[in-house]
């Protein structure tokens, strides 16, 4: 895959997206040279691969993929710089593997859940996810705007945890 999008070589980094990374749609190309670079640029076949990869194996780029996937329509520079930093990641996490232990103990299930309070700047949406696990190993996960907007930090993490208690119910 990395070499697919020419990221073979890259140097690895420990991230799978800055903190400080902020995303609209009005950052999509404005100039005719933006325009042009976007039109070379293979993004909706990088974010297929990258949400193939999110969904299959690896949980830890869920969020990123889910954020990176909603300008698909119209993508810009930025949103190309961070899915390259996406892949640098992806290169330096290359041994990560979901494992599993053969000791059960106590707790069959955990489930972990967490919200992101109106982070999407278009709409004001919040951005909820859940990590289901079993005998030690992932077996569930998801990252997606929640449907309704969140009027506080506490609202969106109920509903996050209502979304994580209905995949172990």
């Amino acid at each position: 895959m990395l070499e697919r999008y020419d990221m073979s070589d890259c140097q690895p980094v420990l991230t799978p997206m800055t903190s400080n990374t902020i995303l609209t749609k009005d950052m999509g190309p404005l100039t005719p040279e933006e325009i042009e670079f976007m039109c070379s640029i293979p993004y909706l076949s990088a974010i297929g691969t990258l949400q193939y990869l999110a969904t299959m194996t690896r949980a830890d780029i869920a969020y990123v993929v889910v954020l990176l996937a909603r300008f698909s329509s119209n993508p810009g520079p930025k949103d190309w710089q961070a899915v390259k930093h996406l892949f640098r990641y992806l290169k330096g996490t290359l041994e990560y593997k979901l494992t599993y232990s053969d000791e059960l103990g106590s707790d069959i299930f955990t489930a972990y859940c967490d919200a992101a309070h109106g982070d999407c700047k278009d709409s004001g949406h919040s951005t909820g996810g859940y990590l289901t696990m079993m005998a030690g190993g992932a077996i569930g996960w998801s990252s997606k705007l929640q449907g309704t907007v969140a009027l506080s930090t506490t609202e969106a993490e109920y509903i996050a945890a209502v979304e994580a208690g209905k995949e172990i119910a």
